[in-house]
C-alpha cells in the first residue's frame, strides 16, 4: 500500500513537471524583443536577422520546438545559448555548484538552529526568552529576504562595520567557494528567512508533545528531565517539522534567485537575470526546469518523511 501512495506521488510529480515545462516553454514565447536582434544588436539588417533565426531554429513552429526541447531534456541535453553559442549544460555547470553550496551552507545552519531554539522556546514557553524569540521570528518572517539583504549589507558592509564585501567578485572560472568570505551574507541572508519558519513550528510541536501523556507518564515514573525532553519528547515533535524543513529547503530553490541577484552572486539566479537580460531563451528554459525539479522532488521527500513519522498517515497508506 505504502508502494502505491508512493507511486502515486511519483506519477503526480511527474505531471507536474510537464506542467510546469509547458508553462516555462510559453512564457519564454511571451518575452519581449527578438532574441536574434539582441544577439546581433540593433543596427543588424533583417537578412542577417532571418539567417540567425533559421540558423537558431527560431522560424520553426512553437510545437515542434516545444517537443525537441522536451525531448532534449530527457537525454540532459539543454540545448544551446543564444548568447554564448556554447552548450547551455557546460555554461550553468558551475552555476549549479555555486548555487548548491549557497543552500546547503544555509540549510546546513539553519536546521539545527532553527530546531534548537525552537526547543529552547517551548522549554521556557510564556518566559521573556521565548516572547522575545516569538518576536524575533514574527518579525524575520513578515520581511522579505531583499530587504534582510539589504540590511545585512547596511550593516555589515557599508555604514556599520564594513567588515564583509557588500557583492561577490569571484574572478571568472575561479570557484566562489574559494573565497569563502564572500559567501557569508547570502548564506546568512537566506539562514535568516529560512529559520523563523523553523523555530515556530518546532516550539508549536514541542509544546504540544510537552503536555501529552506519555511524557506526563515518564515524568511520574521518575525518569530525569533532561531524558525526558531529549529521549522522548524531541523525536516525536521531528516529525511534523521534518515537513516544515523539507518545504523550506525547496522554498531555497526559488528564494536563491533573489539573493543571488542582490549580492551579484555567480549562481543560477544570476545566471537568470543574465539571461532574461539578453533574451537568453535557452538559459532561461534550463534554470526554470532545474529550480522546478528541485522543488518538486524536495516536496516529494516531504511527502514521504511526512508519511513515514507520522503513524495515521502510515496506517492509512
Amino acid at each position: 500500500m505504502f508502494a502505491k501512495v508512493i507511486g502515486r506521488r511519483l506519477i503526480l510529480s511527474a505531471f507536474i513537471l510537464l506542467a510546469v515545462s509547458l508553462i516555462v516553454f510559453g512564457a519564454t514565447l511571451l518575452l519581449p524583443g527578438d532574441a536574434a536582434r539582441a544577439i546581433l544588436g540593433q543596427q543588424a539588417t533583417p537578412e542577417r536577422i532571418a539567417a540567425l533565426n533559421e540558423q537558431l531554429g527560431l522560424n520553426q513552429p512553437a510545437w515542434q520546438r516545444y517537443f525537441s526541447w522536451l525531448g532534449g531534456l530527457f537525454v540532459g541535453d539543454f540545448g544551446t545559448s543564444t548568447a554564448s553559442g556554447g552548450p547551455v549544460s557546460e555554461l550553468l555547470s558551475q552555476r549549479v555548484w555555486a548555487s548548491f553550496i549557497l543552500m546547503a551552507a544555509a540549510a546546513v545552519i539553519s536546521v539545527p538552529v532553527g530546531i534548537g531554539l525552537g526547543v529552547y522556546s517551548a522549554l521556557h514557553r510564556g518566559g521573556r526568552r521565548d516572547q522575545a524569540l516569538t518576536g524575533v521570528s514574527l518579525v524575520l518572517a513578515a520581511m522579505p529576504e531583499f530587504v534582510i539583504g539589504i540590511a545585512l549589507i547596511a550593516i555589515f558592509a557599508t555604514s556599520v562595520f564594513q567588515i564583509l564585501p557588500a557583492v561577490t567578485l569571484a574572478p571568472p572560472g575561479d570557484p566562489v567557494w574559494m573565497r569563502p568570505e564572500q559567501l557569508i551574507l547570502p548564506t546568512l541572508t537566506l539562514v535568516l528567512v529560512v529559520t523563523p519558519y523553523i523555530v515556530r513550528m518546532m516550539r508549536a510541536t514541542m509544546i504540544e508533545v510537552l503536555d501529552s501523556g506519555f511524557v506526563e507518564m515518564a515524568r511520574l515514573k521518575g525518569v530525569p528531565e533532561t531524558r525526558v525532553i531529549f529521549r522522548h519528547a524531541v523525536p516525536h515533535a521531528l516529525g511534523p517539522v521534518a515537513q516544515v524543513v523539507a518545504i523550506q529547503l525547496a522554498w531555497l530553490a526559488g528564494g536563491v534567485v533573489v539573493v543571488e541577484f542582490l549580492f551579484r552572486y555567480p549562481g543560477l539566479g544570476q545566471a537568470l537575470i543574465d539571461a532574461v537580460t539578453y533574451r537568453d531563451v535557452q538559459v532561461v528554459q534550463a534554470i526554470s526546469m532545474l529550480v522546478a525539479a528541485v522543488y518538486v522532488v524536495v516536496n516529494l521527500a516531504a511527502d514521504i518523511v511526512g508519511i513515514l513519522t507520522n503513524p495515521k498517515l502510515r496506517s492509512a497508506a
